[in-house]
């Protein structure tokens, strides 16, 4: 009989310490939640799709006109104005002042963006980027960079 009291009293022992060992603390609870949810998570990298991110292209209104007056090399400045319009179709004047008849230049056609945050003239000669922000496009260089240096603000168009 002592002999069962003492195998029962062995195997509660053995039962209760399975228990304690896999009851976890707050902190190792916490530890495993995070360590869980890191394991599901999954950057998002360049390739993927930006439609769930956000970025100038789905949170900002951009169909609209915006005006300036661009840096000239030989003018005194170019006054631009892009109308975007929301079937992602453009009009482009230019006007030259202080350089011949002063007559504005108009082209038009379809712009595309190039990421969540840079549209293209696709009918218009380089440079043809424009990068977007409320209520702004900011002219890019030939390689679709933002411009730097003193003159760097001069490359806004602000919208109307």
């Amino acid at each position: 009989m002592m002999k069962k009291l003492t195998l029962m009293g062995l195997a509660a022992g053995i039962l209760l310490s399975s228990c304690n060992n896999s009851r976890m603390t707050s902190n190792e609870a916490s530890d495993s939640a995070i360590t869980d949810s890191a394991e599901e998570y999954t950057p998002i990298n360049a390739t993927s799709d930006t439609s769930d991110m956000h970025t100038a292209q789905n949170a900002l209104d951009v169909a609209g006109t915006y005006k300036g007056i661009l840096p000239c090399a030989d003018c005194e400045g170019i006054e631009t104005v892009i109308t975007l319009k929301e079937d992602r179709s453009f009009v482009k004047t230019t006007t030259y002042r202080g350089k011949g008849d002063g007559k504005p230049f108009e082209e038009s056609g379809k712009y595309s963006w190039v990421n969540g945050s840079t549209i293209a003239l696709d009918n218009d000669d380089a440079p043809n980027q424009y990068f977007v922000s409320e209520n702004r496009l900011t002219a890019l260089d030939m390689d679709g960079q933002k411009i730097n240096g003193e003159l760097a603000e001069n490359y806004v168009l602000e919208k109307q």
